[in-house]
């Protein structure tokens, strides 16, 4: 068998979805022979992506360069991470199964509550936010999740937004940490708690491993979040929220939009069989972009 090599951050939450890829990887294929490359990224070193500077895919970049270049076989993303426009030879070939895509508002325990500060990198929790809790403040918080806990500790603010996905696959016990949490009603981002593994177009060999792993219902809500992400030209950095349902064979989508300029976010929601989810992002794009 060819030996596979895959691509990722080296951050912790990164390594632990690279981690799981494997296992999922050994399970199907014993005898396949595995390692790794780990990468660092243009955001790793602190080059924050933005649209308007024509930065997307910061967290992708350089694993999709090695991609290109043949030094790995496969990326493991976190599917958040990848902008909506495939780079051209390389394409998302399976996903893992979810993990929760639900935002946690982490209060520090000793925090004062009115008026308090909430650490995050995220536009689109920042907009939510303050449509959401008026009271809070979003302040500038980076860093992976152990550096955002470790600064929520030291009160460079009084909470910080993270998603529940790397909580739990970290494996971190917030309530034994001395923090308190809530859950509010906010839209996840695109592609939130989804671990995406992309590969070369060309390469059918390892296309069809990974289809051997590929998890049927995560994939079938993120081909239609990922179409509404095309759609809108967006990335990570994009103010839009998005939370998909499938249920009893039937998918769901409805999302959030916050236009510069508009006091109130603009909304979409949609629903079709599970097998139309091009369809159903289609049919949200056009009610956000009313």
């Amino acid at each position: 068998m060819k030996k596979l090599v895959l691509g990722t951050r080296g951050s912790a939450l990164a390594l632990v979805q690279a981690d799981l890829t494997e296992l999922a990887l050994r399970a199907a294929f014993p005898q396949l022979e595995l390692s790794r490359e780990v990468v660092t990224t243009s955001g790793d070193r602190g080059i924050v992506a933005d649209a308007r500077a024509g930065l997307k895919g910061a967290f992708v970049k350089e694993i999709e360069e090695a991609l290109q270049a043949g030094r790995v076989d496969v990326a493991v993303h976190s599917l958040k991470d990848v902008p909506g426009q495939d780079v051209v030879g390389l394409m998302i070939a399976a996903v893992l199964e979810r993990a929760p895509v639900d935002d946690l508002l982490i209060w520090r325990g000793d925090a004062e509550r009115v008026r308090a500060r909430v650490g995050t990198s995220s536009v689109r929790r920042a907009h939510q936010l303050r449509w959401l809790r008026p009271e809070l403040e979003p302040v500038e918080l980076r860093g992976n999740v152990p550096t955002r806990l470790q600064k929520l500790q030291d009160g460079v603010c009084e909470a910080a937004m993270l998603a529940e996905a790397g909580i739990v696959r970290l494996g971190i016990d917030l309530a034994r940490e001395g923090f308190f949490v809530e859950k509010p009603a906010m839209y996840p981002a695109i592609g939130q708690g989804a671990v995406a593994l992309q590969c070369r177009v060309e390469d059918a060999e390892t296309r069809g491993r990974l289809g051997a792993i590929n998890h049927g219902p995560t994939w079938l809500r993120i081909v239609a979040e990922r179409e509404l992400l095309r759609l809108l030209d967006g990335d990570c950095q994009m103010p839009v929220g998005v939370r998909t349902e499938l249920r009893e064979g039937v998918l769901t989508m409805e999302a959030v939009l916050f236009v510069e300029g508009e006091e109130a976010p603009r909304t979409g929601k949609a629903m079709g069989a599970e097998d139309e989810g091009l369809g159903v992002a289609r049919e949200v794009f056009w009610q956000l972009k009313i």
